[in-house]
C-alpha cells in the first residue's frame, strides 16, 4: 500500500488530484490500495495512452493519443476498481491555456478538427482569428485535441 499523501511530504512535488488516472475508476475505492500495478490495462489499451505514472501506477497520457472509451482496461483488470461501462467514464474536460495560437492571433483549428463531439467551437471576432471555445457539457474528456495541438495548449483534467 502506497500512501501518496505521506510520500508527497518528503517531496516538493504536490500530488495532483485533477490528473487523469483511468476511465470508469470507482471513486469509492482507494485506487492506490487496490491497484497491483500489473500493467494489464496498459497492455490492453488500444491507443497505448495508459502509461506508468507516479509510483508505477497507471495513468493516462493524452500527448500520445486519445481515449476511445473501449473499456478494455476495465475488462482486463483483475481487481474491482472499475464502474460498469454504462456509467460516465470520468468527469474530465479539456481546457485551453493562453499559449493557444488562436489566442495569439495565429489561425489554427487543429483541436476543433479532431473533436468528435464538436465541443470545440470557433467564435468569430473582429480584428482577430476565430477564437476557440470549449462547450464543457459536450466535452467527453477523450483527449483527442491534446496530441494534435502544436503548442501543447490543451490539457484534460478532472473537474473537482
Amino acid at each position: 500500500m502506497v500512501d501518496l499523501a505521506k510520500r508527497s511530504f518528503f517531496s516538493r512535488n504536490k500530488i495532483d488530484d485533477t490528473s487523469i488516472r483511468l476511465p470508469w475508476l470507482d471513486k469509492a475505492t482507494v485506487f492506490t490500495d487496490l491497484c497491483t500495478r500489473c500493467g494489464k490495462c496498459a497492455e490492453k489499451c488500444e491507443t497505448s495512452i495508459i502509461v506508468k505514472g507516479d509510483g508505477g501506477f497507471p495513468t493516462v497520457d493524452f500527448s500520445i493519443d486519445e481515449c476511445t472509451f473501449c473499456y478494455q482496461c476495465a475488462e482486463v483488470c483483475p481487481e474491482s476498481l472499475f464502474l460498469p461501462k454504462s456509467e460516465q467514464p470520468w468527469n474530465a474536460k479539456a481546457l485551453i491555456n493562453d499559449s493557444c495560437l488562436a489566442f495569439n492571433n495565429v489561425e489554427c483549428r487543429s483541436c476543433g478538427d479532431m473533436c468528435e463531439t464538436m465541443a470545440i467551437k470557433f467564435k468569430l471576432e473582429i480584428g482577430k482569428v476565430a477564437q476557440p471555445e470549449i462547450e464543457l457539457d459536450e466535452c467527453s474528456g477523450c483527449g483527442a485535441c491534446v496530441a494534435v495541438c502544436p503548442t501543447s495548449s490543451i490539457n484534460v483534467s478532472n473537474l473537482v
